[in-house]
């Protein structure tokens, strides 16, 4: 069995393989050649933490595995990472163990890397204002990302505790872009692509906020209850996901269909797009992508990793 440390990931792969990978397992996801597997995310009663698995399995590039981890409040005063998380790959033609990956920073680089995919895809032709709703340790892999992919002028941003806006501004003044922060109706009505990264359970980003032509990739809703954005906002614009099933059920999607305002059937998956199957942007004046995060996502890039230790002769191997 392979072993590839948290420690070695930063120095085997970036942004670009992320994007790569997550793009071609969403493709495979719309094609029906890669599927998730049921979610489980629980309160384990210990440590306020919550630990769950995702897991799925990619026909295409026979990816097959699992992410188990979760969210570790306490972890901060320890000085570790919250969220932990460690991905288990399986060879797809005997079942066994074939890798165990360092999961947290792949788990950042995918979450950005999908929402990249989508500004990609479906972002306002000419896009040139970034705006930022979320500072916290998500938003700079977000900004990073999004930046590979569209020609941005100036980010914009906003967040719930103006004290930690700064990582918005010292991540922009990193890429070379100007920054300032402004008030959400400024947000939206000057941003032509907007990125929502924060663990809200209540809206801040409202239909009336957001005027001209938009895409909004909204990547902090995967839990029943988390709200980011006012459902009559969704419900205005041309939906986009990485899977439909997580989307009505744990996503961005969840209110509005809880509200009427929409049906399964008004999204799409983001893979149409890629494979040609859906036109994209198309005539729509706003765009949403609904970043759930599915298991796939993180099978694709710990694969890709592990292709990459080995081309560069840093794997551990270990008889298992």
């Amino acid at each position: 069995m392979i072993i590839v440390p948290e420690k070695d990931i930063a120095s085997l792969i970036g942004r670009a393989e992320s994007l790569d990978a997550v793009e071609a397992v969403f493709a495979a996801m719309a094609a029906g050649d890669a599927w998730n597997f049921p979610v489980i995310r629980e309160a384990i009663g210990h440590a306020d933490a919550l630990y769950g698995f995702k897991s799925g399995f990619d026909r295409k590039s026979l990816a097959l595995g699992l992410k188990s981890g979760g969210y570790w409040p306490g972890n901060e005063a320890r000085g570790l990472t919250n969220h932990q998380s460690t991905v288990l790959l399986f060879d797809a033609d005997t079942g066994r163990p074939h890798a165990l990956v360092g999961g947290n920073l792949l788990t950042a680089l995918r979450t950005a890397a999908a929402s990249a995919v989508s500004i990609k895809y479906l972002a306002p032709k000419g896009a040139k204002v970034l705006g930022m709703i979320g500072a916290g340790h998500q938003s700079a892999f977000q900004m990073r990302a999004a930046a590979d992919v569209a020609d941005f002028e100036r980010v914009i941003g906003w967040n719930y505790h103006p004290e930690m806006i700064s990582r918005l501004e010292e991540t922009a003044a990193e890429i070379g872009l100007p920054f300032e922060q402004v008030s959400l109706e400024r947000l939206g009505r000057e941003a032509d692509v907007i990125i929502s990264i924060t663990s809200a359970f209540a809206p801040s980003l409202l239909d009336e906020h957001v005027t001209g032509p938009t895409h909004i990739a909204c990547m902090g809703t995967d839990t029943k209850g988390k709200q980011e954005v006012e459902a009559a906002l969704v419900a205005r614009a041309r939906l986009f996901t990485d899977e439909v099933a997580q989307s009505v059920s744990i996503g961005e999607c969840q209110h509005a269909i809880a509200q009427g305002l929409i049906t399964q059937d008004d999204i799409t998956e983001i893979g149409a797009v890629i494979n040609g199957t859906h036109e994209g942007r198309g005539d729509a004046e706003l765009t949403l992508f609904d970043g759930t995060g599915v298991g796939l996502q993180d099978l694709a890039v710990a694969a890709r990793v592990v292709e990459l230790a080995q081309e560069r002769g840093v794997a551990l191997e270990v008889d298992f």
